[in-house]
């Protein structure tokens, strides 16, 4: 069956728990318009997380790919469309490393463009009563890095095709509790909603996939 990989991060900086972590582990293995989901686990390190990228990409050769994130400060989900060859934070990654004016991929293109049908998937997440929106940056850390270096990965391999993009996730109860209490108050989404919404994004894909490869049998079949 053809697969979607689908990924989200372990906890980070003060934020006990991620979202988006815990809703890519609820749809491990489900069948999503005949996608079967794998997902996995990165880390927030840009190295550690690129090698484990670039190992799930080689292993399974998804036919689409989604990474999430946490985005604590968001109100809603959003859809990133595009990321920058630049690593650049002061909030030490899990490694206790931080990066300035680092490029993501020396000599490689200054931007990527996501390959996600975006306006798809809001039109599904409204009819889904879901809120959502389209972002124009994943930021500067890690999310930007993995979101770079599978565009970059897939084109790379011939595999420029394969709908790839990045999901960023507001905060979830645990997150928002654990907020520091002389901070502004986060707003969250319970994590039943975020993993809703990261479903609808994956069938939209997976509809997309099988759309592409029925249009592609049928022109074979034409070619004959």
């Amino acid at each position: 069956m053809p697969t979607l990989l689908l990924t989200g991060f372990e906890p980070f900086h003060t934020h006990p728990d991620n979202p988006s972590a815990r809703a890519a582990g609820a749809l491990d293995g489900a069948e999503l318009g005949g996608l079967r989901v794998r997902s996995a686990l990165l880390p927030v390190e840009p190295q550690a997380a690129g090698a484990a990228l670039d190992a799930l990409l080689d292993d399974l050769q998804p036919d689409a790919v989604l990474m999430c994130g946490l985005a604590a400060g968001r109100p809603q989900v959003t859809l990133e469309r595009v990321a920058l060859n630049v690593m650049d934070f002061r909030i030490p990654d899990n490694a206790g490393n931080t990066y300035q004016d680092a490029p993501v991929s020396a000599g490689g293109p200054a931007a990527l463009s996501s390959t996600l049908p975006l306006r798809a998937i809001l039109a599904a997440w409204r009819e889904a009563d879901i809120p959502g929106d389209i972002s124009n940056t994943a930021g500067l850390y890690v999310c930007n890095f993995v979101l770079y270096r599978a565009l970059q990965r897939l084109q790379a391999g011939g595999r420029a095709g394969v709908p790839c993009g990045f999901l960023h996730v507001p905060a979830n109860a645990a997150v928002a509790l654990a907020a520091p209490p002389d901070r502004p108050p986060l707003p969250y989404l319970p994590q039943g909603e975020i993993t809703r919404a990261v479903r609808v994004a994956a069938q939209v894909m997976a509809a997309g996939v099988v759309a592409a490869s029925v249009g592609a049998a049928r022109g074979v079949v034409r070619a004959d």
